[in-house]
């Protein structure tokens, strides 16, 4: 009985650490969401925080593929000024690959 005991004992005190582990980790991703929401405020006006969460609902993706370069360009120093619903437009441009249509034709 004494070793089923331990047994139980150390497999509890084993998914506790894993659940206070998974917590910490959910604290810190919070927290770095919290930072990079505050950053976008401070780089982005009203309307260009607006089409970026519109990006956002359409291609999650390219939504954190933009925030993502956007902080690093931030942290590059090449952004110093607050970016317009333009200014973030062409930049979008610039920052995302051209679509190309593809068209079949049948013979």
């Amino acid at each position: 009985m004494d070793e089923a005991e331990e047994i139980k004992r150390r497999m509890m005190e084993q998914m506790q650490r894993q659940m206070e582990e998974e917590q910490q980790a959910q604290a810190e991703r919070e927290i770095i969401e919290a930072q990079k929401k505050a950053l976008l405020r401070q780089l982005l006006d009203a309307e260009a925080r607006g089409r970026l969460e519109r990006i956002r609902m359409a291609k999650p993706e390219e939504a954190e593929y933009i925030e993502n370069q956007l902080i690093r360009l931030y942290q590059m120093g090449r952004i110093r000024t607050k970016l317009t619903d333009e200014a973030f437009k062409v930049l979008i441009k610039n920052l995302l690959p051209e679509k190309r249509d593809i068209n079949i034709r049948r013979i």
